[in-house]
């Protein structure tokens, strides 16, 4: 069995970048299970560390952000930043805003308490760059003491080509959009004002500025040789028929990565979709939209729509261990060296993983799907009743390939299971064939086999488990003169 030993919990050419974002690419660093692409060795370079941009990155390495950037110069109709909401995991909600000092502090705190954090990222609570004096001190700050931390930011796009050339000063390498709409006419339904030059401007024209500003943006980036990420918020009814034109649009101007994400929406957040019941989309819809676009470009589909102070890997969130009461009484820990012995042991493993899988002979057979209980490391290693979400990989029989996660309320509670939280689990896996955990109890494997799901405990990587996992489900199904 193969054991992480990580811890648990250039050419700048326009053409270049374009080539990247229509060439069919394939390996670990792509990240869409449908569409395989060949990713040049220096971009390979570039994403191996990131936890958004690398599918099998996500898996190891994990990301801090610091909530240093609480304006905002647009209003989106399915956000609202409120503070002191700790239990909620969704973009622009943190408990503590934080000055540059504070948050370099807390990154220094971080890289030596969790050594496979390799991505420092301001996402808010606001925009970044409607930020900029905090944002910037707060990369240099990091920059001067912890060069190995790669920098990112995320933008609604309006002020990024004003500040292109600090961004690139800085060398931050990876920079997320979030582009919802082309037409203006849809963006109205998204985008009630635009706030540009001190000047705030409702309507559609406010949502024509910003179109033209992101517009700029993807071009900017693309010539300065910065990795861009598109965040695409789905909302039924209003731009979910629109999304394949913005990733169209978006893949011709360079970006490396399409994220479409289902839109959070419940009136107790108090955004304006929210309180006028405008619903989110189902993960078989949203799939849907994902697959019409994953013939273009690379796909997202591992994101888990982090809060502005998220910490740790994604799919987890740490970041009540290091509230400011916490690390500011934290001593820095960071040490290069011994982070950097961490890192090869996660090369050491994934390249371990790699060697075994083209070591074996193995025959493509029927698609099916399997839900698998983790604490990442990419392990089948957590217990059925503790898991707050399941991954769901679309195995072959030669292949295992991440296409989507599904989060849920942990069925163990003190102790008890409860049935009203194993019926919402079996719901929310209903389209697999499987469930994979390092222990399943006796009753939800008996409410699951009733289910059409067949529970499966093993303690290894999950490519391993899956394929034996498949090549026993159909024997059975070979037995049973079904196929």
């Amino acid at each position: 069995m193969l054991q992480s030993t990580g811890l648990t919990n250039s050419d700048s050419s326009a053409t270049k970048t374009a080539t990247l974002s229509t060439t069919r690419a394939s390996g670990p660093c792509g990240c869409d299970s449908s569409t395989s692409q060949v990713v040049p060795k220096n971009i390979q370079e570039r994403i191996a560390k990131h936890p958004c941009y690398s599918e099998d990155a996500h898996h190891h390495y994990a990301r801090l952000h610091v909530a240093v950037a609480p304006a905002c110069n647009i209003q989106c109709n399915y956000c609202n930043r409120k503070y002191d909401c700790a239990n909620e995991s969704r973009p622009g909600v943190v408990s503590e805003v934080l000055i540059p000092e504070e948050a370099a502090h807390k990154a220094l705190v971080i890289a030596g308490k969790i050594p496979q954090m390799t991505v420092l990222g301001i996402a808010g609570p606001g925009d970044p760059l409607a930020n900029p004096k905090h944002t910037f001190r707060t990369f240099e700050l990091v920059a001067e003491q912890a060069p190995d931390i790669k920098l990112c930011l995320s933008s609604n796009g309006l002020m990024l080509t004003e500040y292109i050339d600090k961004i690139k000063e800085l060398k931050i390498d990876h920079v997320t959009l979030t582009i919802n709409m082309i037409d203006p006419e849809i963006g109205e339904k998204i985008y009630p004002w635009v706030r540009y030059n001190r000047k705030r401007y409702k309507g559609i024209e406010g949502v024509r500025i910003l179109h033209e500003k992101q517009m700029e943006a993807l071009e900017a980036l693309r010539e300065a040789d910065i990795l861009c990420k598109v965040n695409s918020v789905m909302i039924p009814g209003v731009n979910d028929q629109h999304l394949a034109e913005v990733n169209k649009v978006i893949r011709s101007k360079g970006a490396f990565i399409h994220n479409i994400m289902p839109l959070i929406s419940a009136p107790e957040h108090g955004t304006h979709f929210g309180l006028t019941g405008q619903r989110g989309p189902s993960p078989k819809e949203l799939k849907a939209v994902q697959d019409s676009c994953s013939g273009n470009m690379r796909m997202m589909r591992h994101c888990r729509q982090c809060r502005a102070d998220a910490v740790g890997l994604l799919g987890e969130d740490r970041s009540q261990e290091f509230t400011k009461d916490k690390f500011l009484e934290m001593k820095p820990e960071y040490d290069l060296a011994a982070r950097q012995k961490v890192h090869e042991g996660i090369e050491k493993f994934t390249a371990e993983v790699k060697a075994s899988k083209a070591a074996k002979t193995l025959k493509k057979g029927p698609k099916i799907l399997v839900a698998v209980a983790t604490k990442g490391n990419r392990l089948v290693n957590q217990h059925f009743g503790h898991a707050k979400e399941f991954q769901i990989f679309e195995v072959d029989g030669a292949d295992v390939k991440f296409v989507a996660h599904r989060k849920v309320d942990h069925y163990c509670q003190a102790g008890y299971g409860e049935e009203a939280t194993l019926e919402h689990i079996i719901k929310a896996i209903a389209d697999c064939k499987g469930v994979l955990a390092s222990k399943i109890g006796l009753c939800p494997q008996k409410e699951l086999r009733k289910a059409g799901l067949e529970p499966f405990e093993a303690y290894d990587v999950i490519d391993k488990v899956a394929l034996d996992f498949y090549e026993q489900f159909m024997k059975s199904k070979e037995l049973m003169g079904v196929l």
